[in-house]
């Protein structure tokens, strides 16, 4: 299935822009806040998310970052783990050395101990960090965990080799593509897969614009399509907003919630927002001091758990 009802989100001890990512990250901005200031404003941003989500009776399992640490980006903590149904965990190999602080074992043995979740095997791909290559989770990938393809834009953050060892072990088709924003600098690539594409069970939103090899750009139009999903077409301008960083997750009653911060949802044209009303409800935090200071949005806070469950709900 491709949604769940169930998330992992981390509530940060400090906030910032991170400039260990500054230089990949392009979505990041600084602001006249002091770092005080930024990190009050984004504990009140994330608290509400929580409780939104809550509201919409979504499961979530919320992690205080570690105080000690200096993990400015914890907030995101996608980039360093995802769950799969089969029970498996994988790590992930991070650029910035100050994220890969945020790895911490205690999260699976909490969800283990205190949720009930089953873990049956950790896979490591962390060792790519020691080659330079990297692969930072459902950031870089954006799967389609129905159709099972691991759609990724190569970056300085998404490296195809390591793709490939994910789809090896995980079983996925790889599905890797050039995905370009502009910039002061000219195009650049797109750090993320996220922030220019999200899947739902039935529909993409996706920023095709972003594909300039026009060879690429009809292969992802293609694969997208060929699985029967609706195609709901976003720009650049709107990916720039975080329009595309959205994920669909499950409420308390099974229905389907499309996840998209207040920035992005405000972007969308009409037929864009009613076609996503196809296929849920829409939940629009307002992120604004989160996205502006670390350059990510609603779907990068929120790590999906597809892990079975040892008891009954």
């Amino acid at each position: 299935m491709q949604r769940t009802s169930h998330v992992l989100m981390v509530r940060p001890s400090v906030f910032r822009s991170n400039e260990e990512t500054a230089a990949s990250n392009h979505f990041q901005q600084r602001s006249e806040l002091t770092d005080a200031e930024v990190l009050e404003r984004a504990l009140q941003e994330f608290d509400a998310f929580v409780a939104l989500l809550e509201a919409h009776g979504v499961d979530v399992t919320v992690v205080q970052a570690d105080a000690e640490a200096d993990v400015p980006d914890a907030v995101f903590p996608n980039n360093w783990i995802s769950f799969h149904d089969d029970g498996r965990v994988a790590l992930y190999p991070m650029q910035a050395e100050n994220r890969r602080r945020e790895r911490r074992e205690d999260v699976l043995v909490d969800l283990e101990h205190a949720k009930g979740f089953q873990v049956s095997e950790v896979l490591d791909f962390t060792e790519f960090e020691e080659h330079g290559r990297f692969l930072e989770g459902t950031g870089s990938l954006v799967l389609d965990r129905v159709h099972r393809k691991a759609y990724a834009a190569l970056s300085p953050r998404t490296d195809r080799v390591a793709l490939e060892r994910f789809c090896e072990a995980f079983d996925y088709e790889g599905i890797a593509f050039h995905a370009l924003q502009t910039t002061a600098a000219g195009r650049k690539p797109i750090y993320h897969t996220n922030v220019m594409m999200g899947i739902g069970s039935a529909f993409a939103a996706v920023c095709l614009d972003c594909v300039d090899d026009l060879e690429e750009r009809a292969m992802l139009r293609e694969s997208l399509v060929e699985d029967g999903l609706e195609l709901i077409e976003l720009t650049e301008a709107q990916i720039a907003a975080f329009a595309g960083n959205l994920l669909e997750v499950e409420g308390g009653a099974g229905e389907a919630l499309i996840v998209l911060s207040r920035a992005g949802f405000a972007a969308l044209r009409a037929d864009q927002i009613e076609a996503l009303q196809r296929h849920g409800t829409l939940v629009t935090p307002d992120l604004t001091t989160l996205e502006t200071h670390g350059g990510g949005s609603a779907r990068c806070m929120l790590a999906e758990i597809h892990l079975p469950l040892s008891v009954p709900e």
